[in-house]
Parts: C-alpha cells; structure tokens; sequence
C-alpha cells in the first residue's frame, strides 16, 4: 500500500525517522542517567559529572555513526579497490591501477577539460554574479531581476542541460531549426553585419576579458612580491597557482583573437556545435555558467550591501569616479566573500558530472574527471581505475577544503 503511494510513504519515513531520533535520545539519556551513572548514593557527585562528560558523545554519535559509514568508510574502501585487481580477486597491485590511468589519453584529456572548467566557471560565475549584484542595487526593479537570474539554481543540471540541447540542436540546411543557435547564426551571411557580431564583438569582449585578468593577475603577483606583510604558508601555493592559471588564461585569449580573424567561418551551414573540438567545451561550461551566477549573486550582494556608507562617501568627497568606488573600495572590502563563492563554485567545477553525461557523454573531446571515473566504474566495471579516478578527484577537492576551513577558523578568531 505504501509503494503505491508516494505522499503516504514520504510522510511515514518522517514520522518514522523523527520518532526514532527522539526515542534515541530521550532512551539514551534515560540509560545514561538511571542505569549507568546514576545520581544517587555516595558517588552521585561523580556519576552526575561523568554523565555530563559523555552526554555530548552520545548526541554527536548519529552524526560521527552516519560520516563513518558514508564517508569515511567510503573513501578507504575507494582507495583500497584503487590498490587491487578486482579480475585477480581483489590481489594487492599496488600503483599499477594509477600507472594505467595515466598511461590513457583519456585521462590526461579529462584532467586537461577539468582545468579550462576551474579557470574559466568560477572566474565568468564569480565576475557577472559581482557584475549583476552591483548593477541590480541599483534599479528600482533590481529584486525582479535578482529573482529571474537566480531561477536557474532552481533547476537541476540535468534539466538545465536539457535546455540547452535544445539551444544547440541542429537540423539539416533545408529544414527549420529549432536550435536557437543555429537559427541566428543562419542569419549571418559574411557582410558588415557578421564582421560586427561575429568578429568585432567578440574581440573587444575577448580584449576586456585580458584586462580584467592581467588586473586580478597584476593584484595577486603585487600582494605576493610585497614585503612587510603577515602572509599566511596556506596562501602561497594558491597565489602560484592563480598566478599560472590567469597568464594561461591570457595567451588563450590572445590565441583566440587571432583565431576569430583568420578563421574562415562556414556562413549557411548549421552546425553541430557539441561536436566542435574545444570549443565544445565552453558551450557545456555556459550551462554551469548559467546556474551558478545567480548563487554568485546573492551572496555578493548581500556582502556589498554589508560595506559601510561612510567609505564609499569618503571616496565620493575625494573625488573618485564610479569605477574607482567600485574597483578601490567596494571590492577589498568584500574580497574574503569573493574568495568564498570562487572556492564554493570551483568544488562544484570538480565533480562537475551531470552537465557532460547528459550532452555530450564525454565524447568529441569533453571529457571529464567525474566522467571517466564513471565510465570506468559502470560502463567497463574496471573498478581499479575508476576507484583511482575516484581518488585523484578527491585529492584535487581536499585542499580546497581545508582552505575554507583555515578561513573560517580565522575569521571565528
């Protein structure tokens, strides 16, 4: 009767679920206080301050019992299949499941996708969900626009990936296109106006791009050459690596203007643009793209709102423009949040899963850690490499981890 009956099951598994925490406390708190330490007879004193020692154990026991079981017993079991040979019946092997991994060209494609995915998501997330938070504080209907950009985090990847199929769907020449991509890109026909949309557009797009990373780039470098300065060992290796990924980012800008004006563009032809080597990559990433700067947004604007007026009219006194209020005043002071979303969104990037299984499957060079790790485990049951995969991706999550976590404990000082 239950399983035919969704809403009657889901209101039992409450009732069920509430009903046995409570029963576990006030039945664990009972034993403790009347059978193992009671509070009476010449060690009452004692019992009474030993019971008070233990009671916080037993209310953290559900939490730590459920993290044992789905985390931490997960993660050695991942990582003792790693070092096995499921086809020799579970034999110790070592590293050889790591070297075969990395013999694979998949991997190293996977593990090249994941890095233009950690560049590019949650910088483009991060900057329009700052660009929409400042802008929307400032119209009279700003909550009515906040509303409409966070909608998509209401909407799973799957579903969000589904849209955008559709976005990019492709039909024969002589036939309508329903794909909204391939209908305006028909429109084009070489003249002025395909110059202007298709190539004069996206260079000064691609020309402020380089700005804003040559000046995050020029920010991180200056902070890490200045001296006299308490700089946390923590900070260091992240500087390095921002250092690294926004001069790579710069020369792929720079590679792509040039690409944009000496590549000859196929005007009439629908494309299939998921199937577009590189660049196909950037069409999956405008999906997670979509989704998470509406998240970028709130949390940026609650932190802007957060900034005291009396900076901001200091600045206004001593004659700074809006751009240098914006860049100068605003922005430091929220940096801390900034560095928040950027890490919150770039764990996101890591596992990032859904979007690629659903439009491309990792194929047509889209590859993905969280794919491959996929498609080994569940598609050629070569538990070795897929739990390997498993292990390369946590270990690619951890220090972002417990980067958060040294914020936060130095904040709560």
């Amino acid at each position: 009767m239950f399983t035919e009956n969704p809403a009657l099951l889901g209101l039992m598994t409450i009732v069920i679920g509430v009903g046995a925490c409570l029963g576990y406390f006030f039945f664990s708190n009972v034993i403790l206080d009347k059978v193992i330490f009671p509070a009476k007879g010449p060690n009452a004193g004692r019992n009474i301050n030993r019971a008070n020692m233990i009671r916080p154990w037993l209310f953290l026991f559900p939490a730590l019992f459920g993290l044992t079981l789905y985390l931490a017993y997960p993660v050695f079991e991942t990582l003792r299949l790693s070092l096995t040979d499921r086809d020799l019946g579970g034999a110790f092997v070592g590293f050889e499941n790591y070297r075969k991994m990395m013999n694979e060209d998949k991997f190293w494609e996977a593990v090249r996708n994941n890095l233009l995915w950690l560049v590019v998501v949650p910088a483009a997330s991060t900057a329009f969900g700052l660009l929409a938070a400042q802008l929307t504080d400032r119209i009279r209907w700003g909550n009515f626009a906040k509303s409409l950009i966070f909608m998509p985090m209401a909407i799973s990847f799957v579903g969000a990936s589904v849209i955008f199929k559709l976005i990019y769907d492709t039909r024969p020449a002589d036939q309508n296109q329903i794909g909204v991509l391939n209908a305006v890109w028909l429109k084009f026909d070489g003249g002025i106006g395909s110059i202007f949309t298709l190539q004069l557009v996206p260079t000064l797009l691609l020309i402020g791009f380089v700005g804003i990373v040559g000046y995050v780039l020029w920010t991180f470098v200056r902070d890490f050459t200045a001296g006299g300065r308490n700089r946390s060992v923590w900070l260091l290796p992240l500087q390095l690596v921002m250092a690294i990924g926004g001069l790579w980012l710069i020369w792929l800008s720079i590679g792509s203007i040039v690409d944009i004006w000496v590549t000859e563009l196929p005007y009439g032809q629908p494309q299939t643009w998921l199937t577009i080597s590189f660049w196909n990559n950037f069409f999956l990433m405008v999906v997670l793209i979509w989704i998470q700067t509406g998240f970028a947004m709130v949390i940026l604007s609650a932190a802007l709102r957060g900034i005291p007026e009396e900076t901001v009219e200091a600045a206004i006194v001593d004659g700074a423009n809006p751009f240098q209020i914006f860049f100068k005043i605003k922005v430091p002071q929220i940096m801390g949040t900034i560095v928040v979303v950027w890490t919150t969104i770039t764990l996101t990037v890591l596992k990032i899963f859904d979007i690629v299984f659903a439009m491309t499957n990792g194929q047509w060079e889209t590859q993905v850690l969280a794919n491959y790790m996929y498609d080994k485990l569940f598609r050629a049951s070569d538990w070795g490499i897929g739990s390997a995969s498993a292990i390369v991706i946590m270990l690619l999550v951890t220090p972002i981890l417990v980067w958060n976590v040294y914020n936060a404990r130095k904040e709560m000082r």
